[in-house]
C-alpha cells in the first residue's frame, strides 16, 4: 500500500576488511565475492594506501559500494599531509620500506581523496544481533597499537571491553588475521588485510564476514585475486622488488622486524 512506512532491512551479514593498501584488483574481488556470499553491508578498518600501485583507483570502488571506513594511521596521515605513515615501527629496515610506500601513495594521490581521508571517524559503532560491535584500526585506545595473537593477554582485552563497552571488537593494523573469545558470542578479531598475503606462502589475502546463524560468529574467508596482474603494475611503477616478491610469493620480506617470535617464525625469512 503506497504511504506505508516500510521495514528496514538489517544486514544478515557483513564484510569486515583492513589493509587494502592500493590493492584494488583485491577490493574488486572482495567485493563480488562478498556480494556472491550474501553481504549486506561492507565496512574497511583503515590503511587505504601504502605497498601497492595507483591508490586513486581505491577511491572510487569504496564510494560506489557505499563501504564505511574507519580512518587508520595512514589515511590520518595521508588525509593530514603528514612526513610518513605513523606506522609504529621501531626498526630502520621497516621504516625503510615503510617510507617508499608512504612517499608513493602520497604523490600519487589526488586532493579530494586526501581530503575525504582527513574526515574520515576513528571507530564505527553498531548493534548487530543483539551485541554492540566496535570497529577500530589498531586497537580502541590506540590507531596505530599492533594486537598480536601470541602477546595479547585475556585479561588486557577483557579490560579493553569493559572500557569501551563492546561485545565485539573488530580490528587490523597487523596483517594477520585472529581471534579470541572472552565469552559465549563476545571476542575480538584481526579481520585480516587485502593488501598483501599472510606471510604463509600463499598468494591469496584474507576478509572476515561477520553473520548472524543462531549465533553471532565471524567467518575468515580466503580471496584470490590478479595478484600476478599486481605485482605486473607495481614493477611498472618501479616499487621495491621486495614488495613484489611478497605478492608473487606469498612471504613477507619487509615489514619483519615487529613481528613477535611466535608470529615471525611462520614465515620464510
Amino acid at each position: 500500500m503506497s504511504g506505508e512506512l516500510q521495514p528496514v532491512k538489517r544486514p544478515e551479514k557483513i564484510a569486515v576488511f583492513g589493509g587494502v593498501y592500493n590493492n584494488y584488483l583485491a577490493l574488486e574481488a572482495l567485493i563480488a565475492d562478498a556480494k556472491s556470499k550474501g553481504v549486506d553491508k561492507f565496512y574497511c578498518l583503515g590503511d587505504l594506501g601504502a605497498f601497492g600501485p595507483f591508490p586513486d583507483k581505491v577511491f572510487p570502488l569504496l564510494l560506489d559500494n557505499e563501504i564505511q571506513v574507519v580512518q587508520g594511521n595512514y589515511d590520518n596521515s595521508i588525509g593530514n599531509g603528514l612526513d610518513d605513515c605513523q606506522c609504529g615501527y621501531t626498526d630502520p629496515r621497516d621504516n625503510y620500506f615503510a617510507q617508499i610506500s608512504y612517499d608513493y601513495t602520497f604523490k600519487n594521490t589526488n586532493p579530494e581523496f586526501k581530503r575525504w581521508q582527513r574526515e574520515l571517524p576513528t571507530e564505527i559503532r553498531f548493534e548487530f544481533g543483539g551485541k554492540q560491535v566496535l570497529l577500530c584500526h589498531g586497537s580502541p585506545r590506540q590507531t596505530n597499537e599492533f594486537l598480536w595473537e601470541s602477546t595479547t593477554p585475556k585479561h588486557f582485552l577483557e579490560k579493553l571491553f569493559s572500557k569501551n563497552r563492546a561485545d565485539i571488537v573488530l580490528a587490523t593494523h597487523t596483517g594477520l588475521r585472529w581471534k579470541r573469545e572472552l565469552a559465549e558470542e563476545k571476542f575480538f578479531a584481526n579481520v585480516g588485510v587485502i593488501g598483501r598475503p599472510e606471510n604463509d606462502g600463499a598468494t591469496n589475502v584474507w576478509y572476515s564476514i561477520l553473520k548472524k546463524n543462531g549465533r553471532v560468529d565471524i567467518e575468515f574467508v580466503p580471496l584470490e585475486y590478479e595478484y600476478e596482474r599486481l605485482a605486473a603494475e607495481m614493477k611498472s611503477e618501479k616499487m621495491p622488488a621486495e614488495f613484489i616478491t611478497t605478492i608473487l610469493t606469498g612471504w613477507w620480506t619487509t615489514c619483519l622486524e615487529i613481528l613477535p617470535s611466535k608470529e615471525r617464525v611462520r614465515g620464510k625469512f
